[in-house]
């Protein structure tokens, strides 16, 4: 059977998820695999018990059928509620919402609306991988800004502006960051926002790590944007511990209705699957109006994994690494040039000391490359002995 394989598809890759075939196989050989490579909280923190009864309620008060494309309407005005409150986004009406199969999904569709081939898309390097992978996968080049780890990881202005062109078609930010846990200074964001309404360039702030930050306090992009117009997205599997329940959502901070043409096409996209879980998106209604106690107790116990990453990353030797400000990720830097490269280094600490981390040049094959990403979400007994592992084969390794 001849069967054609669109070029586009070859292009898509996920670093954080490509690795775990390798993870697969030596389980497969029965040994036990440390998974230091996906950000799932819900593998380590209880969903709260308010949204478990609310997704059961839900199911047995008849939310099975399709919702409306866009979203359940009590969502979307919830959604306008929590961004207001939590973000001080202001002036969001219910209409200006999208939900979506979470983020992911949501980067699909804004890019599936703005990228013809042969545009650009501006995308901070490092940076969460669909973005590179689905700009690429609509024919579109993602040009990649650098992040400065010197100072934290906050974006080069100098090298936004430079790699702006006539084919530019979109500016991504993410804040706070993944994979390197920055948390972006609103003087940062305000130059960025500057730049957005300069050149005319649809802004996208992915906030999914909004109530998950430490030493700083979180900025939304659009809570400081005056006539600039902001694409949010964020969602409910981080911070409300529902990763499987993929509920995401988009918004349209748009005071002078210049998104107007391009939220009317995306809802286009909406139509065509039909909808996002409809029990779900009920009961992310309580996620937003319910109890909120459990995330100052998550951040609570983040921050001291944070620390106690931070630390122990920097006592040893071949590594060094930045402090993360936000999320539950850090990024550290090697600082020797044992292995080809940092996959390679990847690939041979799973062999030896069967811990999963990401290359970071699944990140981004410039600003990435040379680190890893470490997911600091299992409590700390977990990670004394994966960093214990890590520090015998960096010694082996001298």
């Amino acid at each position: 059977m001849r069967v054609g394989i669109a070029g586009r598809v070859k292009e898509v890759s996920y670093a954080i998820r490509d690795l775990v075939v390798h993870a697969e196989k030596l389980e497969a050989e029965g040994q036990k695999i440390t998974y230091l490579n996906i950000g799932d909280p819900g593998l380590y923190f209880d969903t709260p018990e308010h949204l478990k009864e609310a997704i059961f309620e839900a199911i047995y008060s008849g939310f099975n059928r399709y919702a409306p494309s866009k979203g359940l309407p009590e969502l979307r005005e919830a959604i306008c509620f929590k961004e207001n409150k939590i973000n001080g986004v202001r002036g969001l009406e219910a209409e200006d919402v999208i939900v979506t199969a979470g983020i992911s999904e949501g980067i699909q569709m804004f890019l599936g609306a703005i990228a013809e081939p042969g545009d650009e898309i501006l995308i901070p390097g490092p940076s969460y991988p669909p973005y590179i992978s689905f700009a690429k996968f609509y024919g579109a080049k993602p040009v990649m800004f650098r992040c400065i780890e010197e100072q934290g990881w906050q974006p080069d202005l100098d090298d936004v502006r430079k790699k702006i062109t006539d084919k530019t078609k979109g500016l991504i930010l993410i804040n706070p960051n993944n994979p390197c846990g920055s948390v972006y200074d609103p003087k940062v964001l305000s130059e960025l926002i500057s730049i957005s309404g300069e050149y005319g360039i649809p802004l996208v702030s992915d906030e999914i790590y909004d109530q998950i930050v430490y030493d700083k306090e979180f900025t939304s992009t659009a809570s400081i944007s005056k006539d600039v117009p902001v694409i949010g997205f964020n969602g409910f599997s981080k911070a409300y511990l529902v990763p499987g329940w993929r509920v995401g959502y988009m918004y349209f901070y748009d005071p002078e209705e210049q998104l107007t043409e391009l939220r009317e096409n995306i809802e286009k996209e909406t139509r065509i699957r039909i909808c996002t879980n409809t029990p779900a998106q009920k009961a992310c209604v309580s996620a937003i109006y319910g109890p909120q106690d459990h995330i100052p107790e998550l951040v609570s116990k983040l921050k001291e994994r944070r620390d106690f990453t931070y630390k122990r990353l920097n006592e040893i030797s071949q590594l060094s690494c930045v402090k993360p400000e936000g999320a539950f990720y850090a990024f550290p830097k090697i600082e020797t040039e044992k292995w080809k490269d940092d996959k390679d280094f990847v690939l041979q600490a799973l062999f030896e000391t069967q811990l999963l981390f990401v290359n970071g040049s699944g990140f981004d094959p410039t600003y990435g490359r040379g680190h890893f990403r470490i997911v600091f979400l299992p409590s700390i007994k977990v990670l004394e002995e994966a960093f214990n592992k890590l520090e015998s084969f960096l010694k082996k390794s001298v």
